[in-house]
């Protein structure tokens, strides 16, 4: 199945090494990893090698719905690159690109089929704000 391409980026005003510690370290990604200020993620494991397992914990505050998002690992270069696949198949790629004061974070990721392509970005760009939030305020 071929999947359309969704590209998001933000600049995290930070050094490298804070940059990928707060994206992949679980005590960070709990603090970011939300879309709305009406969900959470309660809990986070990243096992960051070549076939481990990521999992987010997504949650509604009010208890109303929740869903575990979860990943395996196909390429994990240190402070670089992550790529892994979802369980249906889909692809998702962060890269991380030193730019001195900053660093510029952009994920591609293959879109459902179940919700309209705009919305999908904007929830993914959502997150990937919260986490530029999160990390320049650590």
């Amino acid at each position: 199945m071929t999947f359309q391409k969704i590209t998001i980026e933000a600049t995290i005003n930070t050094n490298i090494q804070t940059a990928w510690d707060s994206y992949t370290q679980p005590e960070h990604i709990t603090q970011w990893n939300f879309a709305d200020d009406s969900w959470h993620c309660p809990s986070a494991e990243n096992d960051l090698k070549v076939g481990g397992k990521m999992k987010s914990r997504m949650e509604a505050k009010d208890g109303s719905f929740g869903f575990d998002f979860e990943g395996i690992y196909d390429v994990v270069e240190d402070k670089k690159r992550l790529v892994y696949h979802l369980e249906d198949g889909r692809v998702v790629e962060t890269t991380f690109a030193d730019q001195g004061n900053s660093v510029l974070v952009t994920t591609t990721f293959d879109a459902e089929t179940q919700n309209p392509i705009e919305m999908q970005r904007d929830g993914w760009q959502a997150i990937l704000n919260n986490y530029k939030k999160h990390t320049e305020n650590s």
